[in-house]
C-alpha cells in the first residue's frame, strides 16, 4: 500500500479528530463542541468522493488497499468497497454529525462524549471497508466500548443496567464468531498451506456441508443479536430507552446494520449449501420479529420505547429479503439499510428534541402539540410516512422490492411479513393522532417550542435523502445491484439452487446435499 489512500483515511481521521478533541484544554470548552461537530463532517467529503468515483456495474471490491499487518498470523490491513458496503459507509458519515449536532443537551464531559462518537464512527467504518476476517472482528469488537460508554455515561436512570446488557449480548455472540473465523484460518492453512484471513482467499475453501452448518451457526449468532433477530432482540429496547440521543440515533442508524450487513456479506457467500439449510428457521424468526415487533410498538406508553420496537420490525423484513435468496429481495435488504438508517435515526432525533424540551417519553403526557410545534409535527409525520413506506418516499422502495423479491421463493412467509406495512402504519399514525392532534390538556405542552432554524437545518440532510431515494431509485440501486447479484450467483454456483428469474416462481425448500 503506497499513499494516504482514502480508505484508511475515512478510519484514521475519526480517530485523529477524537485525539483532537480531547486535547483542547478545559478552559476553552466552549470550542469543544463546534470543533466536534467540524471535524465530525471531515470524512463525508472522502465518502462522497468515493461514491462519485465509484465505478457502476462493478460487481467487485474497489478502492482495495492490502499491507501486511501481523505476518506470523496471515493478518493484514486489506481494506475494500463494494455495492453493499459503500452506501452503509457513506450513511455513517451523514448520521454522526447529525447525531453530534443534535445533542446539545450533553453538558457533562463533551470531550470524551464527542471522542467517544468519533471512535464509534471509526469502527463502523471499518467493519464495512474490512476484507480481513481478523481485522473486520478487531473492529467488530472495538465499538462495543464506544457505544457502552455512551449508554452508560450519558444515558438514562438505568443506563448501566443497559449498558453492561448491551456488552454482555454482544460479547457473548463475538465469542462464537471469532471461533469460526479461526476455524475458518486453520482450514485456509489446511488446504492453502499457509494461514490466512482473507475474506477474498476463504471464499476458495471447500468447505463440507456440515462443516457449513457449524461455522454458519457460529457466525448467525453473532449478527442475529446485533440485527436483533427475535428472539435475541431483549437489550434493544433497554439500551434505547436508556441511551442519549446520538446514541440512539447511531444504534438504529448503523451499528445495528452490522448485524444484517454480516449476514449478507459472509453467511451467504462463505456458507451457501448452509444458508439454504437454514432459511426456513431465518425466514420464520424473520416474519415473527416483523409481527412481534409491530404489534408490541402499537402497545408502548413510552414514544421512544415504540421507535425503539418499530426497528425489531423493519429489521425482519431486512432478514426476510436476505434468505429470500432474489435479485430484487437482496438489492431490497440492502436498500432499506439505508433507509431504516434514514428514518428510525430521524425518529430518534424527534424524540429526543421532545423529551429535552418536555423532559417525559410518555405518550399520554402529550396531546395537541401541533398547535404549539407546528414545524415539529410536520416533521413527525412526514418521517412517519416514509417509514411506512408512503410511495415516493425512500421507505416505500425496499419494502417494496423485498415483498416482490420474496414472495417467488417465500410466498406464505412474504405474506405474512407483509401485515407489518400495515401495523407500521397504525403504531406510526395512531401515535402520531395522540401525541399531536386534539386538545391540549396539559398546560406544559402550550408552552412548548418549535424546532429552531439550527435544529431544522439538522434535518435537511436525511429529509432530502429520503426524498432522493423515494424519487429516484436509481441513484443507490446501480451501486447495490451488481454486489448482491455477485452473492447471489455465487450461491447458485455453489449449489443447486437457482434463483427465480423476475415474475417467475421458485418455493424454495430446506435441506442441501452432502
Amino acid at each position: 500500500m503506497s499513499g494516504f489512500s482514502t480508505l484508511t483515511a475515512l478510519i484514521l481521521v475519526p480517530v485523529v479528530g477524537a485525539v483532537v478533541v480531547m486535547l483542547i484544554p478545559e478552559r476553552r470548552r466552549e470550542l469543544v463542541r463546534p470543533l466536534g461537530v467540524v471535524l465530525s463532517l471531515l470524512p463525508v467529503p472522502l465518502a462522497g468522493g468515493l461514491f462519485l468515483a465509484f465505478e457502476r456495474g462493478e460487481a467487485g471490491f474497489q478502492f482495495v488497499e492490502r499491507a501486511v499487518w501481523i505476518e506470523g498470523l496471515g493478518v493484514g490491513w486489506h481494506l475494500g468497497v463494494d455495492g453493499i458496503s459503500l452506501l452503509l459507509v457513506l450513511l455513517t458519515t451523514v448520521l454522526v454529525p447529525v447525531a453530534l449536532a443534535a445533542s446539545g443537551g450533553i453538558d457533562h464531559r463533551v470531550r470524551l462524549f464527542i471522542a467517544m462518537n468519533l471512535l464509534l464512527e471509526a469502527g463502523l467504518i471499518g467493519v464495512f471497508l474490512s476484507l480481513d476476517l481478523f481485522l473486520f472482528f478487531v473492529f467488530f469488537e472495538a465499538i462495543l466500548i464506544p457505544m457502552a460508554f455512551i449508554i452508560g455515561i450519558w444515558g438514562s436512570e438505568n443506563r448501566i443496567y443497559a449498558a453492561v446488557k448491551f456488552f454482555l449480548y454482544t460479547a457473548l455472540g463475538s465469542a462464537l464468531m471469532l471461533a469460526g473465523i479461526i476455524a475458518l484460518a486453520l482450514i485456509h492453512r489446511e488446504q492453502v498451506g499457509e494461514i490466512s484471513f482473507s475474506y477474498l482467499g476463504m471464499l476458495d475453501l471447500d468447505l463440507g456441508l456440515n462443516t457449513q452448518r457449524w461455522l454458519f451457526g457460529a457466525f448467525v449468532v453473532a449478527f442475529a443479536i446485533k440485527v436483533p433477530v427475535f428472539p435475541l432482540h431483549t437489550w434493544l429496547p433497554d439500551a434505547h430507552v436508556e441511551a442519549p440521543t446520538a446514541g440512539s440515533v447511531l444504534l438504529a442508524g448503523v451499528l445495528l446494520k452490522l448485524g444484517t450487513y454480516g449476514l449478507l456479506r459472509f453467511n451467504l457467500p462463505l456458507f451457501p449449501e448452509a444458508t439454504l439449510d437454514f432459511v426456513p428457521l431465518l425466514a420464520t424468526l424473520a416474519v415473527v420479529g416483523v409481527i412481534y415487533g409491530a404489534v408490541v410498538a402499537i402497545v408502548q406508553p413510552d414514544l421512544k420505547k415504540l421507535v425503539a420496537y418499530s426497528s425489531v420490525s423493519h429489521l425482519g423484513f431486512i432478514v426476510l429479503g436476505t434468505f429470500a435468496l432474489t435479485s430484487q429481495s437482496l438489492e431490497g435488504s440492502v436498500v432499506q439499510m439505508i433507509n431504516h438508517g434514514l428514518t428510525t435515526g430521524a425518529l430518534f432525533l424527534l424524540v429526543g428534541i421532545l423529551y429535552e424540551r418536555r423532559h417525559t417519553k410518555a405518550i399520554a403526557d402529550f396531546g395537541g402539540l401541533a398547535s404549539s410545534m407546528p414545524v415539529f409535527a410536520g416533521m413527525f409525520l412526514f418521517i412517519a410516512f416514509a417509514s411506512i413506506g408512503l410511495p415516493g418516499l425512500n421507505g416505500f422502495v425496499g419494502e417494496f422490492l423485498i415483498l416482490v423479491g420474496s414472495y417467488p421463493t417465500l410466498p406464505v412467509y412474504t405474506v405474512l411479513s407483509a401485515t407489518g406495512v400495515i401495523l407500521a402504519a397504525v403504531y406510526l399514525l395512531w401515535a402520531y393522532e395522540r401525541v399531536f392532534t386534539g386538545e391540549i390538556t396539559d398546560p406544559a405542552n402550550r408552552q412548548v417550542s418549535d424546532l429552531s432554524i439550527g435544529e431544522t437545518l439538522v434535518f435537511v440532510p436525511l429529509v432530502a435523502l429520503i426524498i432522493v431515494l423515494g424519487v429516484y431509485p436509481k441513484v443507490a440501486l446501480d451501486v447495490i445491484g451488481p454486489s448482491t447479484d455477485a452473492v447471489l450467483e455465487r450461491v447458485e454456483a455453489t449449489t443447486a439452487y437457482t434463483a427465480p428469474q423476475p415474475g417467475g416462481t421458485n418455493v424454495m425448500a430446506s435441506g442441501g446435499g452432502e
